[in-house]
């Protein structure tokens, strides 16, 4: 079964499209940096400087990306 999606192609195009996850994949990879870097905080790899330019920083790319996907759209 799973050789038959592989050789049709419909594993890669999935894949490709984004499948399930086509619009949540920058918050994903952000969540995942904040995580991370709030993680190096707590085991001593950087101090809090670091570690809150870091968080701003994925903030910011969570707020341009929701802020991208209301443009042209009209309120009503």
């Amino acid at each position: 079964m799973v050789s038959y999606f592989i050789y049709n192609g419909v594993f890669m195009k999935t894949i490709i499209k984004g499948g399930f996850l086509s619009g949540h994949r920058t918050y994903i990879i952000s969540a995942t940096g904040i995580i991370s870097a709030i993680a190096a905080y707590l085991v001593g790899d950087t101090d809090i400087f670091i570690m809150l330019q870091s968080i701003f920083t994925l903030g910011g790319i969570y707020f341009l990306r929701k802020s991208n996907e209301n443009k042209g759209q009209k309120d009503e």
